[in-house]
């Protein structure tokens, strides 16, 4: 006898449906998995006969085929458990087949009959359209969120089957989970000093401009940074929905509903090519950058990561999007993210100071050209950020809280949608002209700046969107004054230039 149970596998931060055919026959007692199968799912059969012995069902002593369709690409993961069981069931005559119509299956088995949760149930509920899902107990929440149809949750083996007989029926749906305790963002009121800095997030905030912090330990580097995304508005719906389901097929737990507050992502220095940009496995797991998707981005210590991971950013940084390509499979994985970096002038941190750097010239320049020039010219923002005096830290009042500042942001926000553009950043170049116009005295800066080759045509583009975020920010919204344009290359420092004046 034949049975086909609809299902889903994940692949990437997408899923995909599975049409999970099983059937029994005469013959000696076997069971095999065909359909290209990992590893995972071929030890299914073991978790399978377990599970359901297990919940006092009979195993059938018959020839067991399964074939997970379209055979043609890699099936990984536990996921498909469920649907191999409720096929086993239904084809061994357990189960009516009518009883099936209409319903798909996921989750992973335990040996005890228990119905357990998989990483990626927010895609992969996404891929069976209409179609009313069995999901493990605990995630309904989650796969209500982009369910088309009916959604159940079920703890065991057991209770589906007396559902399935008809005599049972579906639990109700249980309460809404309480929403996920938020704790207080960092506040810039904290940031005491650091006029330009302070000036430099805020203009990152609002025009969504990458921005690299220079200097010694103990500046303040890490502080300003983490303040960045208590900055930035809320995700738009699209954006949120994109995000939850990147974190769901990661493995991330949700805050009870969509991920609507912009994610912030800190790896080690010490993380691979793979784990930045994803892939890795057969299923092709999202990276960092995809896990920051709407987000920020945050590298401390950027000159110690390995020079290929960082060039491996100049991509997504452009397009907002990663591509992985193996041999069996390709994958696209949303990467919009902002990129904000921290690094020391020197491995010792001093930055060529006399008498307390322990750095050579030589050693000072290798460390910096870690960072390869094409990804330097994507940041828009890049300063220095000395250590904050006595005064600075004793005498000074509190500066502006984020509060106070992200409804600026907002603002500027607002302002650049309203050009039909949601980020200055994001600006083209051949609009600059009309989006950015400039004075004759702007202008002039600029020439200068190019003829003595200080800056490049992709550099000249970034200047000028920073301006228009920065005279944004100070509420003058037509043509850009010579005022913030000597602002915005102020705050694009060349870190190796830096290093040659201070030899």
């Amino acid at each position: 006898m034949l049975a086909i149970v609809p299902s889903a596998m994940l692949l990437g931060a997408e899923g995909r449906p599975v049409s999970v055919e099983v059937h029994v026959s005469n013959g000696l007692p076997a069971f095999s998995v065909v359909g290209l199968p990992d590893e995972a799912c071929r030890e299914s059969r073991d978790r399978v006969r377990a599970a359901l012995m297990s919940s006092g069902l009979t195993w059938p002593l018959s020839r067991i085929t399964v074939n997970l369709a379209p055979s043609g690409v890699r099936k990984s993961g536990s996921g498909l458990d469920l649907a191999i069981a409720v096929g086993v069931l239904v084809a061994s005559g357990a189960v009516d087949s009518a009883a099936l119509t209409g319903l798909a299956f996921l989750g992973e088995l335990g040996l005890d009959g228990s119905i357990r949760r998989v990483p990626g149930i927010v895609p992969l509920v996404a891929a069976l359209e209409d179609q009313v899902v069995v999901v493990p107990g605990g995630c309904e929440p989650e796969a209500r969120l982009v369910a088309r149809a009916e959604v159940h949750s079920l703890g065991t083996v057991a209770e589906l089957v007396a559902v399935l007989a008809g005599t049972a029926g579906w639990p109700p749906p249980g309460p809404p989970p309480p929403p996920a305790p938020v704790e207080p963002a960092p506040d810039l009121a904290d940031v005491r000093g650091h006029a330009m800095a302070r000036m430099a997030v805020q203009a990152a905030a609002a025009g969504g401009h990458h921005l690299l912090l220079l200097g010694p330990p103990g500046a303040g580097k890490t502080m300003l940074a983490q303040r960045l995304p208590a900055l930035l508005p809320g995700l738009e719906r699209a954006v949120a929905l994109e995000t939850t389901m990147i974190h769901s097929a990661a493995g991330l737990p949700l805050p009870g509903g969509l991920v609507s507050r912009p994610p912030l992502r800190a790896p080690h220095h010490t993380a691979s090519l793979v784990a930045m940009v994803g892939g890795g496995t057969a299923s092709m797991r999202p990276g960092e950058v995809s896990l920051a998707n709407g987000g920020v981005l945050f590298l401390d210590e950027l000159g110690e990561f390995q020079p290929a991971v960082l060039d491996g950013l100049r991509q997504p940084l452009e397009e907002g999007v990663v591509r992985v390509t193996r041999a069996r499979a390709s994958v696209q994985f949303p990467a919009r993210f902002q990129l904000v970096a921290a690094m020391n002038p020197c491995p010792c941190g001093a930055g060529g100071q006399p008498g307390a750097c322990r750095c050579g010239e030589a050693t000072r320049f290798r460390y910096l050209r870690r960072v390869s020039g094409p990804l330097l010219d994507r940041f828009d923002l890049r300063l220095e950020v000395a250590r904050p005096g006595v005064d600075d830290l004793l005498g000074l009042p509190a500066g502006e809280s984020s509060a106070a500042v992200a409804a600026r942001v907002r603002a500027v926000r607002e302002i650049s949608a309203a050009r039909g553009y949601q980020l200055s950043s994001d600006i083209p170049g051949p609009l600059l002209d009309e989006v950015a116009p400039l004075t004759s005295a702007a202008r002039a800066v600029l020439r200068r700046e190019l003829e003595s080759d200080r800056l490049s045509g992709r550099g000249l583009h970034r200047v000028r969107r920073v301006a228009r975020t920065l005279a944004d920010l100070h509420e003058c919204h037509g043509a850009i004054d010579e005022e913030w344009v000597i602002t915005a290359l102020n705050l694009r420092i060349d870190p190796l230039e830096q290093a040659r004046r201070a030899a």
